[in-house]
């Protein structure tokens, strides 16, 4: 893992988010881009170019956010970028070669009943770049036990199990398999392939109505620390991506980070 992305909100937390960051890059010696997307919405008949003063002033920010961490010898780079949220987003990881996004949970919600707020709760159903999600205020620890909860083994995109092989191997990490039979569970589905099956230490099977409602019957008894999920359309999120806000009643854990994979094409 070379490349890590944390985009940056207004969120009261983002200190604390972007210390996690730092010390989980420092982990890998990965190089950091810190970055903060902007819009520009035009009313009719302004003449005043606002370009070039919301690119200054997001580029102060974002200096000044990283003044207030120790970045531990960790390279950070921070950069602004004109444009709608997920497309852009898309494109800087696809030019910058991001391995891995990390994302808050809230960013600027004041809801506290959310779990994942609109824009976190967008770059996770939006887009297909692996992303860690870290609960607010969580300090870095290695990461020693992962539970993956898949209601099918099937990954048909390459290179997706790449950012779990990464952690499991920085950190010899214990990878427990959760195979939840879904009604929509057809034949194969839990035909683990080589590639995944190297990575299992343990794999039990559960019948649920959902992924999602398998995994808050057994992670506790896993006591994993950081659960491993798949982007699917009908998947872990499927009921919590109906919408882009998340609920904490839906789904919440104020200690356990999760990692979403890119398992669409």
């Amino acid at each position: 893992m070379k490349n890590i992305l944390v985009p940056v909100g207004s969120s009261k937390n983002a200190v604390s988010h972007l210390q996690y960051a730092v010390d989980f890059a420092r982990a890998f010696g990965a190089k950091l881009y810190v970055v903060q997307i902007y819009n520009v919405y035009t009313k009719a008949g302004t003449m005043i170019k606002v370009d070039h003063i919301l690119e200054r002033e997001s580029l102060e920010f974002l200096k000044s956010h990283v003044s207030k961490v120790d970045t531990k010898n960790v390279e950070v780079v921070v950069k602004t970028f004109k444009g709608k949220l997920v497309d852009t987003l898309e494109l800087v990881c696809q030019s910058l070669d991001i391995d891995l996004i990390m994302i808050e949970p809230r960013t600027n919600s004041v809801n506290e009943e959310v779990y994942l707020g609109k824009t976190s709760g967008k770059i996770i159903k939006q887009t297909n770049i692996p992303a860690l999600i870290v609960p607010e205020g969580l300090k870095f620890k290695p990461i020693v036990y992962i539970l993956m909860a898949l209601k099918s083994a099937v990954m048909r995109k390459e290179g997706a199990l790449i950012p779990l092989i990464s952690i499991k191997n920085q950190f010899k990490s214990i990878v427990n398999l959760l195979l939840v039979k879904t009604p929509f569970y057809s034949e194969g589905d839990f035909d683990v392939s080589p590639d995944l099956a190297k990575l299992i230490t343990k794999t039990t099977e559960s019948e649920n109505a959902t992924t999602f409602q398998g995994v808050l019957e057994h992670y506790k008894d896993n006591d994993p620390d950081l659960l491993c999920v798949v982007r699917r359309k009908r998947g872990f999120f499927t009921k919590l991506w109906e919408n882009n806000t998340i609920l904490k009643k839906d789904f919440h854990s104020s200690t356990l980070p999760v990692l979403v994979l890119s398992g669409l094409k």
